[in-house]
């Protein structure tokens, strides 16, 4: 009986080896779709972020009306960075782009002094833009006019929203097929303990101990799997960044440690799941049906 034992015991290794590696397999490409994913919601919130809002000064706006509206504009929840650009500073940007001088033509700067901040990128949005608008237009005593590219928001706003809708299509339709696909494999590995699982059932051991140890190996194998996965996962994400720098102004360290735990959690719950419904199905069968 024990040599039975051991001898079931090593050939279920390789079945084991097998099924940490289609394990690691599923849950790498599972990572590195969640992290393209989030270096797309990182990268759209950044073009979202450039989106600036420059607020035209009157002419006989005083420095205590521009610290009073620069200081409201700081204090409101939509606002990510704010900046003064007085006339003479307004003037080299002009010039910086390679427009005429107007000097040749004109005695005077025509250029208005301005006070230009970016939003938080969950208040890029037309209606949510057009309303700070119309706030800051009240101020008609201080402010001439409140300029943005309406034009990029509104298209941004559209092709953001598709973009959110495909992916989320995408990510959950990937998460299904990796879901079946770790199942799959693991119920294969079960498969060449299917003779050990009865063996002991006949000699009267109850079902929580022949799932004792079987269930710790998967929590084992889905762990290892796991950890695999996120090994190669980050080296992947230090190689790309390495030859792609911008990638590192994308990486939110706290989403990643957030997908790698999901992999961790994902890797151990599907292998427990599924080698205890594989235990419990061949405890059900009858002896000749296991052949």
């Amino acid at each position: 009986m024990a040599q039975f034992g051991k001898a079931s015991a090593k050939r279920s290794k390789p079945s084991y080896f097998m099924a940490i590696l289609g394990v690691t397999i599923v849950l790498f490409f599972m990572g590195v779709f969640g992290w393209l994913l989030l270096n797309a919601s990182r990268y759209t919130e950044n073009l979202k972020e450039d989106i600036k809002l420059q607020v035209y000064l009157r002419r006989s706006v005083t420095q205590a009306d521009v610290d009073t509206l620069m200081q409201y504009i700081k204090t409101r929840p939509y606002t990510k960075s704010v900046e003064y650009i007085d006339k003479e500073t307004a003037k080299k940007q002009w010039m910086d782009k390679g427009e005429t001088d107007f000097q040749e033509l004109l005695d005077e700067n025509p250029l208005p002094a301005s006070i230009d901040f970016n939003l938080k990128s969950m208040y890029v949005q037309k209606d949510t833009i057009a309303a700070i608008k119309a706030d800051l237009e009240q101020r008609q005593m201080v402010v001439e006019s409140v300029k943005y590219p309406a034009f990029v928001v509104e298209k941004m706003g559209s092709s953001v929203r598709a973009g959110l809708i495909v992916f989320a299509a995408l990510a959950a339709l990937f998460c299904i097929l990796s879901i079946i696909l770790i199942d799959n494999t693991i119920r294969l590995a079960m498969y060449s303990n299917r003779f050990l699982i009865k063996t002991m059932q006949m000699v009267g051991a109850t079902r929580g101990f022949i799932a004792k140890p079987l269930n710790m190996r998967a929590i084992l194998n889905g762990l290892i799997a796991a950890l695999v996965a996120i090994g190669l996962i980050y080296g992947l994400m230090l190689l790309s960044e390495y030859f792609l720098p911008y990638l590192r102004d994308l990486r939110d360290n706290n989403k990643v440690v957030i997908l790698f735990t999901f992999l961790i959690i994902l890797g151990i719950s599907i292998s427990l799941f599924s080698t205890y419904r594989s235990v419990v199905k061949y405890l059900k069968m009858k002896l000749d049906e296991l052949y």
